[in-house]
């Protein structure tokens, strides 16, 4: 604690002090720009930890105080004199408020009143067991600290108690999103359980601020605190919401916002936070509950990427580097019963822990995910550190329980993301499965299909996609269809946002366009699983960076079990007939996907398939060429052809002379050990056997399926080829992306492709200089290692994890 005499200029006055552009404002400047500054260095720092932002900005409060300071006390006095303190401290209030104020924008309010069952529970006992048993904890770190007898510690011990239980029972929703997020884990059942816990027990921890707080700093007198906080925000929600919703949602739909409007809806944040600020709770309570009233949708989407990075790099760091700054760990060893004090650290860590396990033992969880969703729900967040900080501010917890708490606290945000990944591994732990291809699923399993797309035309042309696939009561299709949405701003409102669909409650009309496309890609295929007795439909999606999202795109079918991805060309159709990109960011999500899939894959490049009619015959052509490749589209050529509204043609290209001379020249380590497991001979005898098979099969019995082939002597002769093909016309082509292949002259074809991830022959069709009017599905197996791209065609990094080859010895 510091005292420092302020020079008063007069008294009279508004200005007191001296000249603000001389003295304090190059202080607050250096103290904004050292801390943001460092805060962004240890961000990329603990990045590749998969720490979430707020450890680096406890860690710059740290840095300072605990290295800085010790090393160079000059330097520290520098960036933090004291009578610069006052003015930081008013700016990180200001932090604080607005940070708040997001916290409960991004909150899904629906998510919280029709929460099922068993996120309720799970949220809730993660609550009451460490309400119960924080109590006794505190009272054995005050026997074992210091003398044995705690009177080092705090005198009203009931205060502190109540301080102590809260920051245990807190569980922070924008650090769990980012935790999951980062670990591909988001939309796998357990992210989806611990989304769900956490928000709720988010908004109780807000409740729980609200009712006990007052009472540690105003004693017996806050009941009339709390009192009339409940009835600010009853008058909030029921008064003031469907009339200030009803006003954003009608300037909203008429696009009638500007910087004056906007500024006074903002401003409603400090308003709010000084009522309750004057009420006597806390201004952060105010803040969260005007954010919780607002209409979410396009107003949400639209306060926050104007102001997140003024509010989550700018104001955020400077509030929680004060955490750092008071961070005294050296405390906790400067008592001989420094050991019991860790043991006591440790047992705060296992709590929530504990109780997660012992709830989700009755709903029939596995013990492991039961532990990893008890840790996750183990993540601090902002209310912590704010609890944490008031109960510094007025004293209610001294250094020492100061430091063992805050220890506890970021101690168990830090350990989440490592042991997480170490549990589930989600980059390494795709197992070599057969079933995991159309080629070798029995007749009477069922065919399940992960469809990925980024807009409704995606999902309208998939769709007539799919329907070829003959689905049947006996061998029927379940298709996810994963709508693919890229991460901008803060990850929580984005991912709250697109947790529950839209119900019609107040401030929901004005949807966001991504929010507007996954109601629009739900109903279109809601309407195709209803119109199929033997199809399935399950719509999902993805908030994700484009740069990462491919891993949880493998996550999802993963735990889905599907045997196909089919992925949208990242070129459609213009209305001149030609194919024009619409985004180059989703090339570079197909390699990603390519890379490492867990199942085979599908790029589908779609020219209106949506307008043909089964009911005529559907003209497909499969060309096979030979590798794994050629024999998966063979395969789902081969299961189509059982559609009555399918005609099949197949056309087998053999290789002659120069065609068939195995290139040497090109071969990488990687392809190398491929080589050795599996030469071209081996393969040559593979296609033979499918082909016959299918000859045999299919052909022999089936009117509507043609088998022919052409020869080939060399690279010049497969554009003839596929001409000759064109002048025939059909609606589809299916082929093989080839990467695996040795023929010295597709090897010098390659070299010519624009689009790698296609295929030499892939690539030719969907060329509009080839002049086709067919869509065309280019077919990937699984099982052999991923395609590999050259450098020149990646547009953004990507994580080499998972991507090594599967050796096969035999198929």
């Amino acid at each position: 604690m510091a005292c420092y005499e302020v020079d008063a200029v007069n008294p009279s006055r508004i200005w007191q002090t001296a000249n603000i552009l001389s003295t304090e404002l190059p202080v607050l400047a250096t103290q904004v720009v050292f801390v943001v500054t460092v805060y962004r260095f240890l961000f990329f720092v603990y990045k590749p930890f998969h720490q979430p932002p707020l450890i680096s900005q406890i860690s710059v409060g740290f840095v300072l105080s605990q290295i800085i300071r010790r090393i160079s006390p000059s330097a520290f006095s520098y960036v933090y004199p004291v009578d610069g303190v006052l003015n930081i401290e008013v700016l990180t209030h200001i932090g604080v408020v607005y940070y708040s104020f997001l916290s409960g924008l991004e909150i899904n309010l629906d998510t919280i009143l029709y929460a099922k069952k068993k996120a309720a529970t799970i949220a809730i006992s993660g609550i009451i067991f460490p309400m119960v048993m924080g109590p006794a904890l505190y009272t054995l770190h005050r026997k074992v600290y210091g003398n044995g007898d705690g009177s080092e510690l705090e005198e009203n011990k009931l205060n502190a108690y109540v301080l102590w239980t809260l920051v245990l029972t807190v569980t922070g929703f924008p650090v769990v999103v980012h935790s999951l997020s980062e670990l591909k884990l988001l939309y796998t059942g357990l992210g989806k359980a611990a989304l769900t816990a956490a928000m709720i027990g988010d908004t109780y921890a807000w409740i729980l601020f609200t009712l006990f707080v007052p009472f540690t700093v105003n004693g017996t007198g806050a009941i009339y605190s709390v009192l009339s906080t409940i009835i600010f925000a009853f008058i909030c929600i029921y008064v003031v919401r469907p009339i200030i919703v009803k006003v954003i949602d009608r300037n909203t739909e008429r696009d009638q916002w500007d910087d004056n409007q906007l500024l006074s809806v903002v401003m409603g944040i400090f308003l709010c936070a000084h009522i309750t600020d004057a009420l006597g709770t806390h201004g952060v309570v105010g803040a969260f509950v005007y954010g919780l009233i607002l209409p979410h949708g396009k107003f949400a989407d639209m306060v926050m990427s104007m102001t997140d990075d003024f509010g989550g790099t700018f104001l955020a760091p400077l509030f929680f580097s004060g955490t750092g700054m008071r961070l005294m760990v050296a405390t906790i060893f400067e008592h001989p019963n420094w050991p019991f004090t860790l043991m006591v650290i440790i047992l705060l860590c296992l709590l929530k822990i504990l109780s997660t396990l012992f709830a989700t033992f009755f709903f029939g969880m596995h013990a492991r995910d039961g532990f990893a969703l008890g840790l996750i729900l183990n993540t601090k967040g902002a209310i912590a550190l704010i609890m944490l900080n008031m109960a510094w501010d007025k004293s209610i917890l001294l250094a020492p329980s100061y430091a063992v708490l805050a220890s506890a606290v970021i101690l168990m945000t830090i350990v989440v993301p490592p042991i997480i990944n170490a549990i589930y591994k989600p980059r390494k732990r795709f197992e070599q499965n057969k079933l995991k291809t159309i080629q070798k699923l029995r007749l009477d399993a069922e065919l399940r299909i992960q469809a990925c797309v980024h807009n409704t035309r995606h999902a309208t042309g998939i769709i007539k996609l799919i329907e070829t696939f003959n689905a049947t009561r006996l061998s029927p299709i379940h298709v996810f269809s994963l709508y693919l949405v890229e991460l901008t701003g803060r990850a929580g409102a984005l991912v709250a946002a697109h947790m529950e669909k839209p119900n019609g409650q107040f401030g929901v009309q004005n949807l966001t366009r991504s929010q507007e496309e996954l109601e629009s890609i739900d109903n279109i295929f809601k309407a195709f699983g209803e119109a199929y007795d033997a199809i399935r439909v399950q719509t999902l999606n993805v908030v994700s960076a484009y740069e990462t999202i491919h891993e949880d795109i493998y996550n999802s079918a993963k735990e889905k079990g599907t045997s196909l991805i089919i992925l949208p060309f990242h070129k459609q159709i213009s209305s001149e007939g030609a194919l024009e990109t619409t985004n180059i960011a989703y090339q570079d999500i197909n390699q990603n996907v390519m890379k490492s899939a867990p199942c085979s894959v599908g790029i589908f490049v779609d020219r209106d398939i949506g307008q043909f009619d089964l009911e005529r015959k559907f003209h497909i052509c499969m060309i096979f060429v030979g590798g794994p490749d050629d024999r998966e589209a063979l395969a789902i050529a081969w299961r189509m052809a059982g559609h009555p509204g399918v005609r099949l043609s197949v056309v087998r290209m053999l290789l002659f002379d120069e065609a068939a001379e195995v290139d040497t020249s090109s071969h990488n380590e990687a392809q190398g050990i491929l080589l050795v497991v599996m030469d071209s001979e081996m393969q040559n005898d593979l296609d033979d056997e499918y082909v016959n098979s299918f000859r045999l099969t299919a052909v022999n019995n089936n009117d509507s399926i043609t088998y022919s082939e052409v020869d080939v002597h060399s690279g010049e002769d497969i554009p003839t080829a596929l001409k000759e093909l064109e002048n025939f016309g059909c609606d589809l082509y299916i082929v093989g992306q080839g990467n695996r292949r040795s023929s010295q002259a597709f090897s010098s074809l390659s070299e010519w492709c624009d689009c790698s991830e296609l295929g030499v022959i892939g690539d030719m069709l969907a060329s509009d200089n080839f002049g086709s009017r067919s869509s065309v599905l280019v077919v990937q197996q699984y099982g052999y290692g991923g395609m590999v791209l050259p450098n020149q065609h990646n547009h953004m990094k990507t994580n080499n994890d998972g991507s090594e080859s599967l050796i096969v010895k035999t198929e």
